[in-house]
């Protein structure tokens, strides 16, 4: 599947919300289920997140009305039957917003949660840790604009992965928690001790699902892919595939390939080179970038072909300009659809 991809979006790829509109009325309308092949794993197919400014402006996804935190998830949910929460990436979660996550969608609904920036290794601002954390911090740190977890003291910590899991635990108790996706930066390379992390990682889940998304080429080029593998396999630790920029430091083959019995995970960021890499730059600008059919068509036998080896799969759309992803997610369950029929 490996091919060049482009860099700057030409109007094919970025058309417009009124053109993305256009194609995701065209496309059937069809209830949010999992698209269930004759053999194998189902697959769900949803966007990061439901809330961007750019998707919730007038016109461009959801209906008059749906004009509250309540009624677009409600909304949302009609839709897809998965969606990826990335605001705890940003700022610890809290137990209330989870509880009202669970009442406010389907008991069959998915919610896959993106881990806080402190747990994989990234840059957290300290403004946004919660009230009692923040209060614990050493007065060097508390000092600081960013901190990173490895500055913390062992037991704050702890305390930032423990508030994380207590937080979803309301998801995880309904059965709608799906992954907890934990998304390793460019700076993250396969040494010794960046594996031993992923082992941490995995004792600290508990029985949390866990998804692992490299963004460095160098954990899956040449004989170290399948050392990476055999590490998630061994580990019970979902393989994120990605669809993305190639190409770059931070770039990884789009591999179609599933580590755990219980989940495999796709991300699809969009092809966008030119603003992969670059600093400052808005998260909605960076994966401007809307899936041609073709570029979809792709991934129809690779999600079949390691549906067979896992009993559930993510298909998310990170593509989150206005209402790319949307669109792109309705355009490949039909294309799973038809495929399945």
């Amino acid at each position: 599947m490996t091919k060049q991809l482009g860099s700057a979006p030409d109007p094919a790829h970025d058309p417009g919300p009124a053109a993305a509109r256009a194609r995701a009325d065209a496309v059937p309308i069809h209830d949010a289920t999992p698209v269930t092949p004759r053999t194998g794993g189902s697959i769900l197919v949803g966007t990061a997140g439901w809330t961007d400014r750019t998707l919730t402006a007038a016109g461009v996804f959801y209906p008059s009305g749906a004009d509250s935190p309540e009624a677009r998830l409600r909304y949302y949910a009609s839709r897809f039957p998965v969606v990826e929460v990335d605001s705890p990436y940003y700022a610890l979660p809290s137990r209330e917003a989870a509880g009202l996550w669970v009442e406010r969608t389907s008991p069959d609904f998915t919610f896959d949660v993106k881990a806080n920036a402190l747990m994989t290794g990234q840059p957290s601002e300290v403004s946004r840790l919660p009230k009692s954390l923040r209060a614990a911090l050493p007065k060097e740190l508390a000092q600081k604009d960013r901190i990173y977890g490895k500055d913390l003291p062992a037991e704050l910590y702890d305390a930032v992965w423990e508030w994380f899991l207590d937080a979803l635990a309301p998801l995880h108790a309904s059965g709608k928690l799906g992954a907890v996706l934990l998304q390793y930066p460019k700076w993250f390379l396969p040494n010794r001790t960046n594996r031993e992390e992923l082992l941490d990682a995995k004792r600290r889940l508990r029985d949390y699902a866990g998804a692992i998304e490299f963004r460095n080429h160098r954990w899956l080029t040449g004989p170290t892919r399948e050392t990476t593998l055999s590490l998630l396999e061994e580990q019970g630790l979902a393989f994120v595939m990605v669809d993305g920029p190639q190409g770059l430091e931070s770039s990884v083959p789009p591999i179609a390939a599933v580590t755990s019995k219980r989940l495999g995970v796709l991300r699809l960021h969009g092809r966008r080179a030119d603003t992969w890499e670059r600093s400052n730059v808005g998260v909605a600008e960076r994966f401007r970038y809307l899936y041609d059919r073709g570029q979809l068509e792709m991934w129809v036998p690779e999600l079949l072909g390691v549906a067979k080896a896992t009993e559930s799969i993510h298909v998310i759309h990170n593509n989150c300009y206005a209402n790319y992803a949307t669109t792109n997610a309705l355009e490949l369950t039909q294309l799973l659809l038809d495929a399945v029929s």
